[in-house]
């Protein structure tokens, strides 16, 4: 894939719900071209009342909008997370503005995980994992092998695949934020 310089490109976010556990994790590096620019990025938060936690994959300033839409949305869908993704992702699938934005995002409260894509997509996972941005391959592959074989909780899980994302993928580095939810 070629990257042009002017282009914001990569991270690796992580989503693990496992036993009384959901945790959204990410790397800290944003890059600009080959270069990096910044190593200790915060891709990962909490919204609204702190009950939903988030992380975003893709240009850090069309994150950022993305966050407050969905904000926005869950105060008028307060404890109704997957009505306040459907109603953002139709706002950001027809909004002229809001269609340019290039991110993904993954969230999660107590109930359910999600992505979020700029199509229109709101999609819950099968297995409670979900890794997104440019070693998102990587620490999916990761997670799915450490939850089947170990009794690894879902940070530890999270922890350990961002890392060995960060070991293959060179737009991930190991700055890792993690925010946990108690289910």
């Amino acid at each position: 894939m070629e990257h042009k310089s002017n282009t914001w490109y990569g991270t690796t976010i992580v989503c693990i719900r496992k036993g009384n556990q959901v945790v959204i994790g990410g790397d800290g590096q944003v890059t600009l071209g080959t270069q990096v620019i910044k190593s200790q990025a915060r891709k990962v938060r909490r919204l609204g009342d702190k009950s939903v936690i988030a992380g975003f994959a893709g240009a850090t300033a069309d994150a950022f909008a993305l966050f407050e839409r969905l904000e926005a949305k869950l105060e008028k869908y307060p404890s109704q997370l997957t009505r306040a993704c459907v109603e953002m992702a139709k706002d950001w699938r027809t909004d002229k503005y809001l269609r340019r934005l290039e991110a993904v995002m993954a969230v999660a409260d107590k109930n359910v995980s999600l992505t979020l894509t700029g199509n229109g997509d709101v999609l819950e996972p099968e297995d409670g994992i979900i890794a997104i941005g440019s070693g998102g391959g990587y620490a999916l592959a990761a997670a799915r092998a450490f939850s089947a074989s170990t009794d690894y909780d879902a940070e530890t899980i999270a922890r350990k695949s961002l890392e060995i994302a960060a070991d293959i993928c060179i737009y991930t580095n190991r700055n890792i934020v993690l925010e946990t939810l108690t289910i």
